[in-house]
């Protein structure tokens, strides 16, 4: 069965007996575009699933037309006028983009690369648009499925603004640097098909949103201790050092060699069975 469902105004979190978690973006007459409240709504359900150990895989999509329209204008203006009035006296508020409020991150970053940090993997549906802070909080997550006519842009150029959601570091592992500067230049908007050509998506199918839970269905019948361990290596690519990764990737292998779980996987595989983890 399926927990209780967590609603908010923005975000819509469900976690499941397998431990999928599903997360939608719960806007859609403005097809889900970000506001403070989701924002803040986003970043209060990354911290609980970071907390959550029930927690295998999320699903991340958007509700309505669209996975995420990016900035709310309307906020974005308000944004700046509160800038203007409060960075000479303030530094500790929303509004200084500096400080490190979320780890490695301020607010605004932190509702895409929170994605990135989690550790399970993170699949997202995107159909509609992804424009923008939207395109980002897609790129936070480990797997990106688009329709192929979905609508993506690095659109931050068009209202005189640069990526500042954590979208430079997460593309920058994805997109080879000319396109990538290309996209961040123009705002050029590409559609799903031409997102997976240049490594902004994974695959495109008909129904991301399907495949997408299929897909977590399928991870969630894996090892936890194993999953975990291999997004933390994943997570060390490109930017780690060869010597780094080997390192990693023996003392990753060391934490589940011999556990419970590496044990339960191996007698399911000759019995024919689906295994059965117990948390460790």
């Amino acid at each position: 069965m399926t927990s209780p469902t967590e609603t908010s105004a923005r975000v819509r979190l469900s976690i499941d007996e397998r431990g999928i978690a599903e997360v939608a973006l719960n806007r859609p007459e403005k097809m889900n575009a970000l506001d403070t409240a989701m924002f803040e709504a986003i970043n209060r359900t990354i911290a609980q699933l970071a907390e959550d150990k029930r927690v295998r895989v999320v699903v991340l999509h958007g509700e309505g037309r669209a996975f995420c329209a990016g900035l709310d204008l309307a906020s974005f203006v308000a944004m700046g006028e509160s800038e203007r009035a409060q960075r000479s006296h303030d530094a500790g508020n929303m509004n200084d983009l500096a400080a490190r409020t979320h780890g490695l991150a301020n607010a605004f970053q932190q509702v895409a690369w929170g994605w990135h940090a989690l550790p399970v993997p993170v699949i997202a549906a995107v159909h509609g648009v992804a424009y923008g802070g939207g395109l980002q909080v897609a790129l936070g997550a480990d797997i990106r499925l688009v329709t192929p006519d979905a609508k993506l842009s690095v659109m931050e150029i068009k209202w005189g603004l640069v990526p500042d959601m954590a979208g430079m570091a997460l593309a920058a592992g994805l997109v080879r640097g000319d396109q990538l500067r290309e996209l961040v230049y123009t705002g050029r908007v590409v559609s799903g098909e031409e997102a997976v050509v240049l490594g902004l998506a994974t695959r495109a199918c008909a129904d991301p949103l399907a495949e997408a839970r299929t897909l977590a269905a399928g991870i969630a019948t894996r090892s936890p201790q194993a999953i975990r361990g291999a997004k933390r290596l994943c997570n060390l690519l490109p930017q780690t050092t060869p010597a780094e990764v080997l390192l990693a990737e023996a003392r990753e292998q060391q934490k589940v060699m011999g556990g419970a779980q590496q044990q339960e996987a191996v007698r399911a595989g000759m019995e024919g069975r689906a295994p059965l983890f117990k948390d460790e």
